[in-house]
């Protein structure tokens, strides 16, 4: 399933302005922080540690303009706690991004 990050590519260049290399690292910081969150996801069982990971990626997606990941959140915030479907698509919109 792939996702459109153009707006995240476009908060993040607005951000960095010129500089490449600054760019590069927002992207990279971005990548390791739902990596982080997502790996919690995959290993919450209970509800409070199941809503408080999908809570900081729904953080994370607002602070960065990442409306398909905020969306894929909100599923995980009605899902129940260990739900893979949830993590295995927040897991895609990762992977797909961080190739890209």
């Amino acid at each position: 399933m792939a996702y459109e990050a153009g707006a995240l590519d476009a908060t993040l260049a607005a951000a960095a302005g010129d500089d490449a290399q600054l760019f590069s690292e927002l992207r990279e910081a971005f990548i390791e922080s739902l990596s982080r969150q997502v790996d919690l996801l995959g290993r919450a069982r209970c509800d409070g540690n199941w809503q408080i990971t999908a809570l900081r990626i729904k953080g994370l997606a607002a602070s960065f303009h990442a409306d398909p990941l905020m969306s894929l959140a909100e599923e995980a915030l009605d899902a129940a706690p260990g739900d893979p479907v949830v993590v295995r698509q927040i897991r895609s919109f990762l992977d797909n991004y961080a190739a890209g």
